[in-house]
């Protein structure tokens, strides 16, 4: 008997008998090309990152008083001079045995300014730096 009408007879459309056959030969390519593909290995573009080095936190102080710190604005951000001048300003009123000496490092954030470094290296106790945002 023909399969067409064996189908037409069950109420069944022949198309059915069809896409069952297409997808059982879709699922056997599938697997023959799984198969054959290669194995890749993937390797990370990040990388190793290096080891982190701790360091110490710098000993601290119990008081500030006789100490001088110096408020260097480092970038002229906008705002860096008025904070600076408002810790200064906090400082004279809060804690007046503490003397700020306020300065503005020459030339742009990544210039050197040898004089500025040596002032603070013989005078300071401390230094605030401004550095913008």
């Amino acid at each position: 008997m023909n399969r067409r009408k064996l189908l037409s007879l069950l109420g069944l459309s022949p198309a059915l008998l069809l896409d069952a056959q297409t997808a059982d030969a879709k699922k056997k390519r599938t697997r023959a090309n799984v198969a054959s593909d290669p194995k890749l290995t993937a390797v990370s573009p990040k990388g190793t990152p290096p080891p982190i080095h701790l360091y110490a936190m710098a000993p601290r102080v119990s008081s500030l008083d006789g100490k001088t710190i110096y408020l260097v604005d480092a970038t002229h951000f906008d705002g860096s001079e008025t904070l600076l001048l408002k810790i200064q300003a906090w400082f004279q009123q809060n804690m007046p045995s503490v003397k700020t000496v306020f300065r503005k490092k020459a030339g742009v954030y990544a210039a050197d300014d040898p004089k500025l470094w040596s002032e603070i290296k013989a005078n300071a106790y401390a230094t605030i730096m401004a550095i913008g945002h």
